[in-house]
């Protein structure tokens, strides 16, 4: 499948392209370059890629900027790349959008692992069978779908749809998540389980991603995001799901 897959790396740096361009073309993607926003504007209306590596830094409109801008308007995954590997950048970053971050300066397989991992949830849904818990058999409302709240989780199509069943957008990596909350119903798990079901990495005390993409979910499911009753904050341990009364 990563042989059909289409890369697209924005950055001003040309090394840095130019390292990216050849590890994945040797790995079979095919691989688009831009060196800064109009670039890589250019370069999605000529066709647009499965991934983008996307640098925080970029001159003129940076990369948060696109990365708000590419969620709006494509279904695309989305990994952030930044030099000074601040804090403030990661969080600001998962906040407006995107899947994942990476420091430079970074190993190309472990670049490589975390492309994989975005494509896999963009195109296959994620989690692999055998970590479904068998307690989704009641939370069915229909074929492939899951009550949250009061929304519902359509796993066919992965979309969350509200009460009206417009469409809400969601991230892949905060479908994944919603995923596993709903497929595991009154069960408290921590940052570090959630993390390994939706990533397949451990927890770090720094990282904050999973607390952002709550919060993210808690604004597009809770009546009261202030007051959450579907992902409860457990103390000591970490987040709970709680289905909707039947």
């Amino acid at each position: 499948m990563e042989g059909q897959c289409q890369l697209l790396v924005v950055d001003d740096d040309p090394d840095i392209r130019e390292l990216i361009r050849d590890y994945f073309s040797d790995n079979g993607f095919r691989v688009v370059e831009a060196e800064d926003a109009s670039a890589m504007r250019s370069a999605i209306e000529t066709s647009v890629p499965d991934v983008v590596l996307l640098d925080v830094g970029l001159p003129g409109e940076d990369g948060l900027s696109l990365a708000r801008y590419l969620r709006e308007h494509h279904d695309v995954g989305i990994i952030m790349v930044s030099g000074a590997g601040e804090t403030v950048d990661r969080i600001i970053g998962l906040e407006v959008g995107a899947d994942d971050y990476v420091s430079k300066p970074f190993d190309p397989r472990e670049l490589h692992a975390r492309v994989k991992s975005v494509l896999r949830r963009y195109q296959y849904g994620g989690q692999a069978q055998d970590e479904v818990d068998d307690s989704k058999t009641a939370m069915k409302k229909g074929n492939g779908q899951l009550r949250v709240g009061g929304c519902t989780l359509d796993l066919n199509s992965r979309q969350l749809l509200g009460t009206d069943q417009d469409e809400i957008p969601i991230t892949a990596m905060e479908f994944d998540l919603l995923q596993v909350f709903a497929e595991r119903p009154n069960r408290a798990m921590s940052r570090d389980q959630l993390l390994g079901l939706t990533q397949g990495r451990d927890w770090d005390p720094y990282d904050r991603s999973i607390d952002i993409r709550i919060a993210r979910l808690r604004k597009k499911i809770e009546t009261d995001p202030d007051k959450p009753q579907v992902i409860k904050t457990v103390r000591g341990v970490g987040y709970m799901f709680v289905p909707p009364k039947s």
